[in-house]
């Protein structure tokens, strides 16, 4: 899945290189590295959104540790994390509801793809040897050591709008709220608006334009 967007980050890597030369705040400046728009390092809170309008097609790609969405990323066994897991690909299944599209853009779902190793599916191959590389000891913000391989979670959306100039801002707030272990995303947009990026916290989610 993470090959339908491939346009997007190389257009957006000169974007990417300069953020990652900008001033951030003190507490993100360990974080520099990863605003490349990768998440190799698999920082658990840290997502990752790309975002492309082009006409009446909007496409959303949106990668996030499995952490972030059902508390844990080990394949789920008891009822209780299977719940987890069908609770979270449901609320995945309405992306209309979850970007807080507005009804005015009359924007209906094209494709969507959801995509993890949580959900059944098998990683690729390229996908194994990432995780082979993260998968040593981690520790989370209480300094706990965990023992496990790294999952992922991936969606990918395509919309067609009938009217896209009702796209004002790229709305993330639904998402911090429907997800609240989320942190910040790594956003990058283009749009007719030109090439944008920006991290998104809860408390900033709708500084991107259209």
């Amino acid at each position: 899945m993470r090959r339908l967007l491939l346009a997007l980050p190389f257009a957006l890597l000169p974007l990417a290189i300069a953020q990652a030369a900008e001033v951030h705040d003190h507490d993100h400046e360990h974080e520099h590295e990863h605003e490349h728009g990768s998440l190799g390092a698999h920082e658990h809170g840290v997502g990752r959104l790309n975002a492309a309008l082009d006409g009446k097609t909007l496409e959303l790609e949106l990668e996030s540790p499995a952490m972030n969405l059902v508390g844990f990323e080990h394949v789920a066994s008891s009822d209780a994390d299977k719940a987890k897991v069908a609770a979270a690909r449901a609320q995945l299944e309405q992306p209309l509801v979850l970007f807080s599209l507005p009804k005015a853009a009359g924007c209906v779902v094209a494709k969507q793809e959801l995509e993890s190793p949580l959900f059944g599916d098998k990683p690729d191959a390229d996908d194994h040897d990432e995780d082979e590389d993260h998968d040593e000891d981690a520790k989370d913000a209480d300094g706990h050591e965990h023992h496990h391989e790294h999952s992922e979670i991936h969606a990918h959306y395509q919309f067609t709008c009938a009217k896209p100039e009702a796209l004002k801002n790229l709305d993330l707030t639904q998402v911090f709220k429907t997800f609240p272990a989320t942190l910040k995303i790594q956003v990058q947009l283009i749009s007719p608006a030109g090439q944008q990026g920006v991290e998104a916290t809860a408390k900033a989610a709708t500084s991107l334009k259209f």
